[in-house]
């Protein structure tokens, strides 16, 4: 199974761990050229050299997306390295949970930044060439190339819950702006979706008692969800279980291909039947 980017350029921001890797491995399995992004360089690495293994085409670009400069490093690394730009991605993220009357401005504004602020920005600095390129396109061939944005969304910002105002806010958030995406980029036929996940098996959501800790500005998160919560919700999926990175990449692959060519403006929710 392979082929369905050949020749694509793919920016996943997230890139580095969880279902960023996962699609970034998918992605250059069907012949895409992917820059990986993470704030973290050891991970990044580690998955260029993953794809480089099995002889595809990676280079990593270490930052954090909430650097208003970022997003247009990554546009043009993409450019510089491969030549061009078909797909982004915006996956990046984490959570940082609290009930209203326990939440500070910092974790609403740190979530906001990163789940919704991010994606905007990196959408305005691919906007240039994006659009440029589909002009020259269809002045010469009578229609554009297909591109894509997949945007990643939870069933936190389509349904709420419990102790994530800000998460569900900015996934909320992400949903208007793909809507809002598709059509002013549909003459341009650059396609723009959204998956929004339930549960899918990564550090972020494993048990917090096995979970680790992460470091944002002076902040310190303890990422993974409490056991008792993972045992009392686990039965509520009717497939009895979380998804994994690499089912949660497919769905970004149907959005990222060809195979989406007439979809757009879409939310698809991957939540095991939820």
């Amino acid at each position: 199974m392979n082929g369905l980017l050949e020749g694509k350029t793919a920016i996943i921001t997230g890139a580095g761990r969880g279902i960023g890797r996962a699609t970034a491995e998918l992605f250059a399995l069907h012949g895409a050229r992917v820059v990986i992004s993470d704030i973290d360089a050891e991970p990044a690495s580690e998955a260029v050299e993953a794809i480089h293994r099995v002889g595809g085409h990676s280079v990593s670009i270490v930052g954090d997306v909430t650097n208003p400069d970022f997003p247009q490093t990554l546009v043009d690394a993409a450019l510089q390295k491969f030549g061009g730009l078909d797909i982004i991605v915006n996956n990046a993220g984490y959570t940082w949970d609290a009930v209203i009357h326990k939440m500070t401005d910092e974790q609403w504004e740190a979530i906001l930044a990163v789940h919704l602020t991010a994606p905007f920005r990196m959408i305005r600095a691919a906007s240039g060439f994006l659009r440029d390129r589909a002009k020259q396109e269809k002045a010469a061939y009578g229609e554009a190339r297909a591109r894509k944005v997949v945007n990643i969304s939870s069933t936190s910002g389509t349904r709420g819950n419990a102790g994530q105002a800000n998460y569900s806010a900015g996934k909320a958030g992400v949903i208007g702006l793909t809507r809002t995406m598709a059509r002013e980029w549909g003459r341009f036929n650059i396609q723009v979706n959204c998956v929004a996940f339930g549960r899918i098996d990564t550090r972020l959501t494993q048990a917090k008692e096995k979970g680790e800790t992460i470091r944002r500005g002076a902040a310190e998160i303890a990422v993974g969800i409490p056991t008792e919560r993972l045992e009392r919700t686990t039965p509520l999926i009717p497939m009895g279980r979380g998804g994994t990175p690499e089912e949660a990449a497919g769905a970004i692959l149907f959005f990222a291909s060809p195979l989406s060519n007439y979809v757009s403006g879409q939310v698809l929710e991957v939540a095991g039947g939820l």
